[in-house]
């Protein structure tokens, strides 16, 4: 892996910040004295879809709301990162609006109640299309790694969707499973 790689492990983005303390991707990036910042793209409700709609458990096309970040490492793309969440959890909080929340959207579901319990990550290699290649700005005939998550709580609800698309060449998925 090159010095532009990035190693990339999921538990720190599971998991509520302390109180004061920024997001979890700027202090991953920073403990590796690197700068890792985000951009918003959007944020407000949309259709759900097909996917998001079976692993929320709701109607395709049901509104959701959803955050769609462009994550950077050293002001390169490292990752774009649509989240989702059932609007019944966020629509009207700040997860519904475009600027950044202190601590994350983690700490902050965790304020409103939701904590998540479990999760469950499905990882696959394709070829991004043109604007995902141009964002992430990739080499044309470069794959990128999709990854799906869903975060369930303790009633094993659904309350977060994630769907990433991460530069293949660039990136090394990291899983530490502790078992018992």
């Amino acid at each position: 892996m090159s010095v532009n790689s990035w190693v990339s492990t999921s538990l720190p983005y599971l998991t509520p910040q302390a109180t004061g303390r920024g997001d979890a991707w700027a202090a991953e990036a920073e403990a590796q004295g690197r700068r890792g910042t985000q951009r918003i793209l959007y944020a407000g409700e949309a259709p759900a879809p097909a996917e998001v709609a079976g692993l929320l458990r709701i109607p395709e096309g049901d509104p959701v709301v959803v955050r769609r970040r462009l994550i950077l490492l050293d002001e390169r793309p490292n990752e774009l990162t649509d989240t989702y969440y059932p609007s019944a959890i966020a629509q009207g909080t700040a997860l519904a609006r475009t600027a950044k929340i202190r601590g994350g959207a983690v700490t902050l579901l965790a304020e409103l109640g939701h904590v998540g319990v479990r999760v469950s990550e499905d990882v696959t290699a394709t070829m991004p299309d043109e604007e995902e290649r141009r964002t992430l700005e990739t080499a044309p005939g470069d794959p990128v790694l999709r990854l799906t998550r869903l975060t369930l709580d303790r009633d094993d609800r659904p309350i977060q969707v994630d769907r990433m698309v991460m530069p293949a060449l660039r990136q090394r998925l990291r899983y530490t499973i502790e078992i018992g």
